[in-house]
C-alpha cells in the first residue's frame, strides 16, 4: 500500500505537489469521456473518474467505447462494479493496461441494478469479500486500488460498519478509501433519493481519518462549493464533488489553486472554447452527435448575464440533426462577459 504522498503524486499531474485531491464523482450516465475532457480544460489537477463500468463489460464488451479516454485526460480513473475476486482483477488488469492512472471499486452505488448483481452498496455487509477484491485487483493492476464506499447500509451501525471495511480493505492493500457521508438506504428510497435524504455526516468520515491518520481518506457527499471543499481539508486528505462539479462546472477553474497546483489566473475561455469546439469536431467525424459533448458545458456560466440564453442555445441547437461546433460559439456569444470565469 502506498504512503498518503505517495497515492497522492500518482493521482496528480506531472510536476503538481497538491496540498490535498481534488475529485470528481463518478456518476452514471454524466462523466462520460466528453464530460472529463470537458473538465480537465477547466482544471489541470483534479481526479476524474469514469461512470462506474460493470466488470462483465469491461472482459467481454465493447472496450474501446466503454474504456476509451484521451489522453488530456489524465490524472483519470476508472471506477469498477463487481463481487468476484477474480473478475476485478482481470478488468482491473484491463483498465490498467488502458493506461487509467487508479482503479476505483464501487462499494456504494444503492441502484437496485446494483443491488439485484450482489455489488454495490450492499457490499458494505460483506467487508471481508470486499478486501479479497481490493487483494486480487492489487496483485493485478500496478496502478494504485482504492475503494468508494458510503458510511454504512440499511440498519448498520455506521461507527463499526465502516471501521471493519476500512481496516480490512487497508491491510489488504488499498491505497485509498473515498467515503460518502451518508448511509445508503437499500429498503424504501430510490437511488435518487440516497443522494438527498439519509443525513450526512461529514463527522463520521473525520474521526475514521482521526484513527487512521496514515491512510489516504477522502470524503463525499453534500460539498457544494470549493470554500467548503478547503473547510473538508483540514480533516481529510482528499474530497469529491459531485452534482456541484456537474452542475456548475465553472467552480472547477479554481480547484489548481485551492489544491496548491497553479491557477489564479483568468480562464482563457475564448481557448477553452475553441479546445471544445475541436474535439466535437474530432467527435462529430466518428460519427457522434454535437449534443454528447454540448451538454455536459450548459452549466458553465450559472448565474451570469447571458447564462439563461446560452443554455437555450446549447439545449436546442445542439439537438438539431447536423449540428456543429459553430453552436458552441453561437452559445457563447449570448454571455455577457464570459471572462468573468476565472481560476
Amino acid at each position: 500500500m502506498s504512503s498518503i504522498e505517495d497515492y497522492r503524486r500518482k493521482v496528480s499531474p506531472e510536476g503538481a505537489s497538491p496540498a490535498g485531491v481534488i475529485a470528481v464523482a463518478p456518476m452514471m450516465d454524466w462523466t462520460d469521456r466528453h464530460c472529463r475532457f470537458f473538465h480537465r480544460q477547466l482544471t489541470r489537477s483534479a481526479l476524474l473518474y469514469t461512470e462506474m463500468v460493470v466488470v462483465d463489460a469491461v472482459i467481454h464488451g465493447p472496450r474501446d467505447r466503454l474504456l476509451g479516454f484521451d489522453a488530456s485526460e489524465h490524472p483519470v480513473a476508472l471506477q469498477l462494479g463487481g463481487s468476484d475476486p477474480a473478475k476485478l482483477a482481470e478488468a482491473a488488469r484491463i483498465g490498467a493496461e488502458f493506461g487509467y492512472d487508479e482503479i476505483n471499486l464501487n462499494v456504494g452505488c444503492p441502484s437496485s441494478r446494483v443491488k439485484s448483481g450482489s455489488f454495490g452498496a450492499c457490499l458494505m455487509r460483506e467487508p471481508a469479500l470486499v478486501a479479497a477484491c481490493v487483494s486480487a485487483m492489487k496483485a493485478a493492476a500496478p496502478v494504485p486500488v482504492t475503494v468508494k464506499c458510503r458510511i454504512g447500509v440499511d440498519e448498520q451501525d455506521p461507527e463499526p460498519a465502516l471501521d471493519s471495511l476500512a481496516d480490512l480493505v487497508f491491510a489488504e492493500g488499498a491505497d485509498a478509501l473515498w467515503v460518502h457521508a451518508r448511509k445508503a438506504w437499500l429498503e424504501g428510497l430510490s437511488p435518487a433519493e440516497n443522494r438527498d435524504i439519509p443525513p450526512l455526516d461529514h463527522g463520521r468520515v473525520h474521526r475514521l481519518k482521526q484513527r487512521l491518520p496514515e491512510r489516504f481518506v477522502g470524503i463525499n457527499g453534500g460539498i457544494r462549493t470549493l470554500d467548503e471543499a478547503a473547510v473538508q481539508l483540514g480533516h481529510v486528505d482528499g474530497v469529491m464533488i459531485g452534482r456541484a462539479a456537474y452542475q456548475t462546472p465553472g467552480m472547477l477553474a479554481c480547484v489548481d489553486a485551492l489544491t496548491g497546483a497553479g491557477g489564479g489566473a483568468a480562464l482563457d475561455v475564448d481557448a477553452l472554447f475553441s479546445a471544445m469546439a475541436a474535439y466535437a469536431e474530432r467527435h462529430l467525424a466518428r460519427g457522434g452527435r454535437l449534443n454528447h459533448v454540448a451538454r455536459h458545458m450548459v452549466g458553465l456560466f450559472q448565474g451570469q448575464a447571458g447564462a439563461r440564453r446560452y443554455r437555450q442555445i446549447l439545449s436546442t441547437e445542439a439537438n438539431r440533426p447536423g449540428a456543429g461546433p459553430e453552436v458552441l460559439f453561437q452559445a457563447l456569444a449570448a454571455v455577457e462577459q464570459p471572462s468573468a470565469l476565472v481560476a
